[in-house]
């Protein structure tokens, strides 16, 4: 059997089990170069495999959720949401029948982009780089730009619309979306409700483990309507997607599931994102995220060796914006104390060793 059957075997199998309505790895619209197939792995697969080995998925370990810098082992960090996205996400597409590697390629990038110190770093850039600071933006950049020295990863049309349209504000009712701001993919729109499924709920878990919030101070009625506990709250809220999408588009909740999960996100904005626990420790991420974007806008030079990249026929606020926005939580911290902290002179005659 040669290696290539295989491949032929699962993109048979994609067009004869999947829904009609599924994104088919066979009709993609293609990458952004051209380049030649692999012999064994459909273009999504190929996708995903690429976003795990950068180094911008690595750094998500150790960038914030919600709780700056947590020093608990327990607490969701950047990756660990990316991978709890990318697994409601492959169940609620196996239960569509729609095609689990684009959504998982989908769900493992969303978030590459993301700032260190979580929405305080981006709120921080939002307000001191020109023309603003969006995530998911910065996503698609990480993957068409920045990874692999400036050369990109160059993904499929299908992954990369699903990084950038996967975002939801603050204020969004999600029964009022217009369909250009939607994924064009079934399977990005998965990725896009899996992405709140998972916050909603992980969030609250932290909360209340942090002691920022009680089980009882969460609404009843929604709790009424999604369930309790944590296991019953997400399986609610993915059974219920499936139900309601069935051979559907676009991809939704029911009315009753989607206010009430409406209204605990809500509720997670006004008492945890936004509230008076966080408020002085994402005021002082912001305040150093803007004060080292300062510094090394004024000092290119510093940054060109920080940074090791070539500044020729580049903006000099993108590549700063790109440095900050790539950093993790602890960097940020560790690149601050180095040029605004003064180091405590550590022995006799280190001042010849540095001469």
């Amino acid at each position: 059997m040669e290696i290539s059957s295989i491949k032929k075997f699962w993109e048979d199998w994609e067009e004869q089990t999947l829904s009609p309505l599924a994104t088919l790895s066979t009709k993609s619209r293609g990458r952004q170069y051209p380049e030649e197939e692999c012999e064994l792995r459909n273009c999504f697969q190929r996708d995903r495999d690429r976003i795990i080995h950068s180094k911008s998925f690595r750094r998500l370990k150790h960038k914030s959720q919600v709780f700056l810098s947590p020093e608990g082992d327990h607490y969701r960090t950047r990756l660990t949401h990316t991978l709890e996205v990318s697994q409601i996400s492959r169940t609620i597409a196996r239960g569509l029948r729609l095609n689990e590697d684009l959504t998982e390629a989908i769900s493992l990038g969303h978030d590459l982009g993301h700032t260190p110190f979580g929405h305080a770093g981006e709120e921080a850039l939002q307000e001191i780089h020109p023309g603003g600071f969006k995530h998911n933006e910065q996503s698609l950049r990480v993957v068409d730009f920045i990874e692999r020295d400036g050369r990109g990863l160059n993904l499929t049309w299908e992954v990369r619309d699903g990084i950038v349209r996967h975002s939801k504000t603050r204020d969004m009712n999600m029964e009022n979306i217009s369909t250009e701001n939607l994924p064009q993919t079934l399977e990005g729109q998965v990725v896009r409700w899996s992405d709140m499924i998972a916050y909603v709920n992980h969030d609250i878990d932290d909360a209340i483990r942090a002691g920022v919030i009680t089980q009882d101070d969460l609404p009843l009625d929604c709790l009424k309507i999604l369930g309790k506990t944590h296991r019953e709250r997400i399986d609610r809220m993915v059974k219920d997607i499936i139900l309601t999408s069935i051979e559907k588009s676009p991809v939704t909740m029911s009315i009753p599931v989607r206010n009430a999960t409406q209204e605990l996100r809500k509720f997670l904005f006004e008492t945890v994102y936004f509230g008076k626990y966080q408020h002085i420790e994402r005021e002082k991420a912001k305040r150093l995220i803007k004060e080292l974007y300062q510094f090394f806008l004024e000092n290119l030079n510093i940054l060109e060796k920080e940074y090791r990249i070539n500044f020729s026929h580049q903006d000099a606020d993108l590549i700063v914006c790109d440095f900050i926005s790539g950093m993790t939580d602890r960097y940020a911290i560790a690149i601050y104390r180095k040029y605004f902290i003064p180091f405590s002179w550590p022995q006799e005659g280190i001042g010849k060793e540095i001469n």
